[in-house]
């Protein structure tokens, strides 16, 4: 059996093939009621487990409503769709995409089947799929959701003969799914599957050496070899040590971003960012603690400060935490430096700083002392239940998180993002 990707032809590996056929009437799985595959990072669980799931629904049913999910539609269009109805349209399948309805229509010898497209990204949005019937779900990024929007999609599963499909990279050991699902398979009735990258056979062994490099410490178990694991101690150790300390080479640098964490009553901290040779060197920055200091900066205060770092420099955009209304306002108001709003997805973000670091596209001078001594104090909350850093000693930290998130992850400027973290 084979796989097409990007005009040629190439072999399944063993456990995609189970992924493909668990279902079908001759396979010693056919009579489980879903599918369970987790694992490392490019591994091609998503891309054989998604055909497989369109190719079970015209085998088992005729005129019959299907749930896609992921985390949200974007990432679901980018991480299913987008490869998915090519490869079908290839393979013969008549696909109708309506985008405005989040719905695919797809038909194949005579018969339709509905695809509707969920985004699961709160506990909200349990209510989006309340009331459907449907003859099976695939959940992309499976612990990505919260459980309430999981067990109604699930729900919703009431016909004769339907099946659920689930994928994700770990999380943490203590993860509801990997408690209710991965380790409850046999009791649940699913064929648990776990992928590595060497069951994707479109990887060379040089690419799979890249994505070796780019993880360290738990990011690397989960990642690399699939385990779900905790994470502990110093979120960022190997910066703790200076490995990513470094003075830059020259001030001639061809952009300039700064990036802030504001606060009133705690720390304010902006760090100003050069693009040289395809890296971005935090060169210099501005580190305020009102609480130390014994008096509150007002905005207009702190936007002198932010005038101050930048000197006569052209700022590109300054990034800034969207919570900080007030002071982006003024920045705003000035009418002098762009504001860019951050993104701020607290342990997807450290993901991209560690792959940053790792792949050395970041870099920080030694005259960031803030910086510095934040990254020997930034811990992971050994109490919580998921990834959670401890909120303290996080101020650079999250400035730094921010530029990451929002400047480098945008190939528009002078970024390089093509990550392979677990996918949002």
């Amino acid at each position: 059996m084979m796989k097409m990707a990007e005009n040629r032809f190439e072999a399944f590996s063993e456990k995609q093939l189970t992924a493909l056929s668990w279902w079908h009437k001759s396979s010693p799985y056919s009579s489980l009621d879903g599918l369970i595959c987790d694992g490392a990072v490019r591994s091609g669980k998503t891309t054989c487990m998604s055909l497989s799931f369109v190719l079970w629904s015209f085998y088992a049913f005729d005129d019959t409503s299907f749930a896609v999910c992921g985390k949200t539609i974007s990432s679901l269009r980018r991480n299913i769709t987008v490869s998915l109805v090519p490869t079908l349209r290839a393979l013969g399948f008549d696909c109708r995409e309506k985008i405005s309805q989040n719905l695919i229509e797809i038909s194949y010898k005579g018969r339709t089947n509905r695809f509707y497209l969920f985004g699961g990204r709160d506990e909200s949005s349990a209510s989006l799929i309340q009331g459907m019937t449907l003859g099976g779900v695939l959940l992309d990024e499976v612990a990505l959701m919260p459980r309430s929007f999981v067990e109604q999609a699930l729900a919703r599963c009431s016909l004769s003969g339907s099946k659920f499909w689930f994928n994700c990279n770990p999380e943490n050991p203590k993860h509801w799914f990997y408690e209710e699902w991965i380790k409850k398979a046999r009791e649940k009735n699913c064929l648990y599957l776990h992928f590595l990258m060497k069951d994707n056979p479109s990887l060379s062994p040089k690419v799979i050496k890249r994505y070796e490099r780019l993880y360290s410490g738990a990011f690397y178990e989960r990642f690399v070899l699939g385990r779900w694991v905790s994470v502990d101690g110093l979120v960022y150790g190997e910066a703790a040590k200076g490995k990513y300390t470094c003075t830059p080479p020259t001030e001639n640098f061809e952009k300039h971003y700064i990036s802030c964490d504001y606060g009133t009553v705690n720390p304010t901290s902006m760090g100003l960012w050069g693009l040289y040779g395809g890296k971005w060197y935090r060169f210099d920055e501005y580190y305020y603690a009102s609480r130390l200091e014994g008096r509150q900066l007002t905005d207009e205060e702190y936007y002198e400060k932010l005038c101050e770092l930048a000197g006569s420099r052209k700022i590109e955009g300054v990034v800034i935490d969207p919570s900080a209304a007030s002071f982006a306002e003024c920045i705003r108001r000035k009418g002098k430096y762009r504001v860019i709003p951050a993104k701020n997805d607290v342990v997807s973000g450290i993901r991209r700083v560690h792959s940053a670091f790792k792949e050395g596209k970041i870099l920080i001078s030694p005259v960031c002392v803030d910086s510095i001594k934040e990254f020997s104090l930034y811990r992971w909350d050994e109490k919580a239940a998921g990834d959670t850093p401890r909120k303290e000693n996080d101020h650079a930290m999250d400035d730094i998180r921010y530029f990451v998130s929002t400047v480098l992850a945008d190939g528009s400027s002078g970024g390089f993002f093509a990550l392979a973290a677990a996918r949002e």
